[in-house]
């Protein structure tokens, strides 16, 4: 329960309120966020409690839903509070990326952020946390928002990428961000953009070249290289076991779990076992002394 907040970073939820005027079906009464860290927290017991691969956070097929969140992802036949585990038949919901919890904690109270979700794809599922963006960057105009230029936010983002001390890192976030603007800042599916009046697009090209499109081709890049979420999700259990930051004497014990959870597919039992025998787990770092300074 508390290792998958930690680690995907769910505090953001708390300060995620949903805006009424925006989204009338996800504030008040109907704030979804609780049910989300319910059903995110049952998803991921389930692989943890199976003893599945580590990587089937990204690409089960199953969650697990009462009928508020069922509705809320377009299912009709889940009835009652009771959360139940559902297979989805539509498959952009499935796995991490697909969650109402982790769509809703990369994003803005009133609209989505695909450099947010860009940004937690990099550094939770990939590992890769994008640089600190420069100084005095000007946020997006609200005023975009609205009826008098109604432009989509693919098209309000792309005022940071034209500006070259942005490009860099925006080429990066904002393709992975943007395959998922399907779902609005709640996590519920829409198809067309409600201000624009426009198809949703979510095309895009990552850095290799590959052309992606939408939350299935997004998830099939990020599968080609389980090894590297592998490693994420490695590090964020070693930091969760010890209680503290991994530094850059640690790595090498995290590549040596990973490399040899790969012949059983990162089995989660795996993965545990190799962090519970690690020195970094059964003993304390000897604190080193302070500079002493030269007399003069």
């Amino acid at each position: 329960s508390n290792f998958v907040q930690q680690w995907l970073d769910m505090k953001r939820l708390d300060e995620i309120v949903p805006d009424s005027a925006v989204f009338p079906y996800a504030s008040g009464r109907s704030d979804p966020r609780d049910d989300f860290r319910t059903e995110l927290t049952l998803f991921a017991d389930s692989i943890f409690r199976e003893d599945r691969s580590v990587v089937d956070l990204l690409r089960a097929k199953h969650t697990f839903l009462n009928e508020r969140v069922a509705l809320h992802y377009g299912i009709t036949d889940v009835k009652g509070d009771r959360f139940r585990r559902v297979e989805l038949a539509n498959s952009a919901g499935w796995g991490l990326l697909g969650k109402g919890a982790v769509l809703m904690a990369a994003a803005y109270p009133n609209r989505t952020s695909p450099v947010l979700r860009g940004a937690f794809i990099l550094k939770h599922i990939q590992g890769v946390p994008p640089a600190n963006p420069p100084m005095n960057v000007p946020t997006l105009d609200e005023k975009d928002i609205g009826t008098t230029r109604a432009l989509t936010v693919r098209e309000m983002i792309a005022k940071h990428r034209a500006n070259p001390t942005c490009a860099s890192c925006h080429a990066v976030m904002d393709p992975l961000g943007l395959a998922l603007e399907n779902f609005d800042a709640t996590g519920m599916w829409r198809d067309r953009d409600r201000y624009a009046g426009v198809a949703i697009d979510s095309s895009g090209e990552l850095p290799d070249g590959t052309p992606i499109t939408g939350p299935d081709d997004l998830r099939q890049a990020l599968l080609r290289h389980p090894d590297q979420f592998a490693q994420t999700f490695t590090e964020g259990l070693l930091t969760y076991a010890t209680g503290r930051k991994l530094e850059y004497y640690d790595m090498p014990t995290v590549r040596k779990i990973v490399h040899g959870a790969a012949a059983s597919d990162y089995k989660f039992s795996t993965l545990v076992q190799a962090v519970v025998k690690s020195e970094q787990f059964r003993m304390r770092r000897v604190p080193q002394p302070a500079a002493v300074s030269a007399a003069p």
